[in-house]
């Protein structure tokens, strides 16, 4: 699992994506409280990471990587509202961790097919899986 810095890290990078509209939605903020506390971040350096952020790390293997990318696409879905700007965010931000751009899409494409838009953990690891062999 990611040390502590890193796991500051994914939650700094997903607060900052929560924030690319400018407004952080109460249904937001619980998922990202629910992470933090996956994480075994304390709730009052997860509430700093709003005023401060964390030094950005990539997360280090492949598949830590696709986890991020999954947590921030359940992230943009959680209030059932996704923005041209919230899908070109994370679409940069997923090619930003190295993963490959065909699949991106792919995922961004794919939800909509799905309740809530949320993509299941095994068809996305699929689709990972897919564009690189």
């Amino acid at each position: 699992m990611s040390t502590y810095k890193e796991k500051l890290s994914i939650l700094s990078e997903m607060i900052a994506f929560a924030k690319v509209d400018d407004l952080v939605k109460d249904p937001e903020y619980h998922f990202l409280l629910n992470v933090s506390k996956q994480l075994g971040v304390e709730r009052e350096i997860f509430d700093g990471l709003f005023e401060k952020e964390s030094e950005h790390l990539i997360p280090k293997t492949e598949a830590e990587r696709i986890l991020q990318f999954h947590r921030l696409v359940l992230l943009m879905n959680v209030d059932q509202v996704q923005e041209e700007l919230e899908i070109r965010r994370l679409h940069d931000m997923g090619l930003g961790m190295g993963l490959p751009p065909s699949a991106i899409d792919q995922v961004l494409s794919v939800m909509h097919k799905y309740p809530n838009n949320v993509v299941p953990p095994e068809v996305l690891i699929d689709i990972f899986k897919a564009h690189y062999n």
